[in-house]
């Protein structure tokens, strides 16, 4: 329990400042790039004036340091602001609002357009990993487990081959086949699960590479070790040392890897795929933002996303910790 503690503080405070550091630079690059949101919200037409009079009323006028302080008192009490551009009702308000109409009530609250779309996100990163599970354990074991044979070179090749697809041309592919051509699954938008299996298949293609890379090498590894040997000395069989031991140490990297690479892959993943096929998850609606210059949810989602991977870094070398208590963070 007193390592667990430790462990969980040091980390906790470690990941905070990561959180505010990340904030801090988004919202700083936000307004030193050029381009006002100001013409985007109230149209190419709007009079200088109006123009400036709407950034003074928003905030955007005053020095960055105090924009950022006033941001972050706001988001410690769970406020992460309100939609340049979404209506309450939740349209697009682009270019048709006045300096009246600019107000509190009439524009979108972040956290509620993120709590709208979290659950779509989440449920395509949860069966895109799946996917990519039951393509990579089969193989990356098999790999692992006959290295140098042709199951190890099938593995490499595997990897070699899915690496090397690109998302777009994936996601096109399977649209064609399982949409146009057969008709067996929806593919743009979403009006239920279904619409959720394609963009997980495109999903899958890309984070399956790297778990297969992960699993082999961490398996032929352990397989490599004394402990094995010594083991099949001691009349342990050789299926109960590779499910109970070997399959447990290379648990290990495979966690590690997760946390250090794949939820940066998946998030990154899930951007690029949900603008693919419309799905109206975090992804398109941070690519959408970025499009509108809506600063409000470019600084919400990247707070989102940094708390999310400090928050699975600090868990999986937890769980790290757990299985082999020699690691030290």
């Amino acid at each position: 329990m007193r390592f667990a503690i430790e462990f969980f503080v040091r980390r906790i405070s470690q990941g905070l400042v990561i959180v505010v550091l990340v904030a801090l630079a988004i919202f700083t690059l936000l307004r030193v790039v050029p381009g006002d949101p100001m013409r985007i919200i109230l149209g190419p037409m709007t009079p200088a004036s109006v123009l400036e009079e709407t950034a003074v009323k928003l905030g955007l006028r005053d020095p960055i340091p105090i924009q950022f302080a006033r941001f972050a008192v706001d988001v410690a009490g769970g406020d992460l602001g309100r939609s340049f551009i979404r209506g309450a009702q939740g349209g697009s308000t682009g270019g048709s609002q006045d300096v009246q109409s600019v107000d509190e009530s009439s524009r979108a609250s972040v956290a509620g357009l993120i709590v709208t779309a979290l659950p779509y996100s989440l449920q395509l990163a949860a069966l895109g990993v799946f996917f990519a599970l039951l393509l990579a354990l089969p193989i990356g074991m098999g790999a692992g487990l006959h290295a140098g044979r042709w199951p190890g070179r099938l593995g490499l090749y595997a990897s070699s081959l899915l690496v090397s697809l690109p998302n777009i041309w994936v996601g096109v592919v399977l649209i064609f086949l399982l949409s146009a051509q057969t008709g067996w699954l929806p593919a743009i938008g979403y009006r239920g699960f279904e619409y959720t299996v394609i963009p997980a298949m495109v999903l899958a293609v890309e984070l399956s590479p790297v778990m297969i890379r992960a699993i082999s090498v961490a398996v032929a590894a352990n397989l490599g070790e004394s402990y094995f040997d010594a083991g099949l000395v001691r009349g342990l069989s050789y299926h109960r040392m590779v499910t109970r031991h070997v399959m447990r140490n290379a648990a290990i990297p495979l966690l590690n890897l997760f946390g250090a690479q794949m939820i940066g892959m998946l998030l990154g993943g899930l951007f690029v795929v949900e603008y693919i096929f419309s799905y109206p998850g975090i992804g398109l609606l941070t690519i959408n933002a970025v499009f509108q210059r809506d600063f409000p949810i470019i600084q919400a989602m990247a707070i989102l996303a940094s708390t999310a991977l400090v928050s699975i870094n600090m868990l999986v070398d937890f769980a790290s910790t757990s299985i082999d208590r020699r690691l030290k963070f």
